[in-house]
């Protein structure tokens, strides 16, 4: 069956088409997702696993198996099935409530995400980064923009950096790290494969960590030294919420806060830019 046309069916229709040709293993994997189509759909690659029963190779496996190039692409099908439900049954108002409403329930993300955080891990997060020789920050995809945007920030700090939108570049500055560096990671899911290769390259070299990620159990949770969680309470996943980044800015703007510091920007003029751009500024 060709991409499109897999990508035209229904995830739960290809997974009981498909069903008498997987090994008994994936059948752990399938019989799961077919009774919990939205569990399945909020957990990640090593979240379905442990509950299936199986390795994260299985359920990797497994959608190899039935036609997608892998969970992640199983994963989003699956997720726009439901969303297409989901969203049919959204019915929103033109009202002041409604604003008032969506602000509210981004407050209460903002401190749900306070109430879950480690303070120990984020403090040793602050001094990993003020104490470091350079940052390397790795983000693909989406994620991207807060790669750039927290790399700026850092600089603006006095916190030398490295990022790029590419992974090419990301993983030549990991490779050429020196002992005092760190990395920084950011992905939602915590299971980016790019990211993970950065890790991976990373710890060969001994350079310590810190993952920005809403999923505890995840790959990338496992590979970092330090995780700060991006996720206050366990929420069904919305496709068409999922590109949303608004709780990993709220986290590093947190640690930034704390790493901020004014000497340190002094010392190292570390404001100068803004001054010399300021004239384009009205």
């Amino acid at each position: 069956m060709s991409d499109n046309n897999i990508l035209e069916m229904a995830v739960l229709d290809n997974i009981r088409a498909h069903y008498d040709r997987i090994f008994s293993a994936e059948k752990k994997v399938a019989d799961f997702i077919l009774k919990n189509p939205q569990k399945t759909v909020d957990s990640n690659v090593s979240e379905l696993a442990k509950l299936s029963g199986v390795s994260d190779a299985t359920v990797v496996r497994m959608c190899h198996h039935i036609g997608y190039k892998g969970y992640y692409q199983f994963r989003i099908t699956l997720a726009q099935d439901l969303g297409k439900q989901q969203f049919s049954g959204i019915a929103i108002t033109e009202s002041k409530d409604a604003v008032e409403k969506i602000f509210h329930e981004y407050a209460e993300a903002m401190l749900a995400i306070g109430k879950r955080m480690d303070a120990g891990v984020m403090w040793n997060c602050v001094n990993l980064i003020k104490t470091c020789k350079q940052a390397h920050i790795l983000a693909t995809g989406n994620t991207s923009p807060l790669a750039q945007y927290m790399g700026f920030r850092l600089g603006r700090l006095g916190v030398k950096c490295t990022y790029n939108v590419a992974p090419e570049y990301f993983m030549n500055h990991v490779n050429l790290a020196d002992e005092e560096d760190i990395l920084i990671a950011i992905s939602q899911s915590g299971s980016s494969t790019q990211v993970m290769r950065g890790l991976e390259l990373g710890k060969e070299k001994n350079l310590k960590s810190i993952a920005i990620t809403a999923f505890a159990q995840s790959p990338i949770s496992a590979l970092a030294d330090y995780v700060l969680l991006s996720a206050g309470k366990e929420e069904p996943f919305n496709y068409y919420k999922g590109y949303a980044h608004l709780n990993e800015t709220a986290v590093i703007d947190a640690l930034l806060n704390f790493v901020t510091n004014e000497e340190l920007i002094k010392i190292k003029h570390a404001d100068r830019p803004e001054i010399i751009l300021s004239e384009y500024k009205v």
